[in-house]
């Protein structure tokens, strides 16, 4: 049973950082991109950043210059540095990994508030 674990969200204030972090329990074969989504009350869930195994990464026009993915392989885990937070940056923020077979697995999602 495969089950990803979020930490790290929680209330800040604008200008403030956060760091998410996700981390994979259980067996899971082959990650190969891992990636952070979010939805906001009323919106279609967003991709946020993503990493592939190699280290490329992918920003969404919003996040770039704020915010910094980065993944531990030995851990299983993705990290979602955020800095200078922004109130429209609050959502649930959920992590993503997907396997070299293309199976998705998805955390359970961890809110982020932003106030101004």
């Amino acid at each position: 049973q495969v089950q990803l674990v979020e930490s790290g969200g929680g209330l800040v204030q604008a200008g403030g950082s956060l760091r998410l972090s996700c981390a994979a329990s259980g067996s899971i074969f082959s990650i190969n991109a891992m990636g952070w989504y979010r939805q906001a009350p009323g919106k279609p869930r967003e991709l946020v950043a993503s990493i592939t195994s190699g280290g490329s990464t992918n920003y969404a026009d919003a996040v770039k210059g704020r915010f910094t993915i980065s993944r531990d392989n030995a851990k299983n885990t993705v990290y979602l540095q955020m800095n200078n937070l922004k109130p429209e940056d609050t959502a649930v923020y959920f992590c993503c990994m997907t396997t070299l077979l293309g199976y998705d697995y998805w955390g359970q999602g961890t809110q982020v508030t932003v106030s101004s």
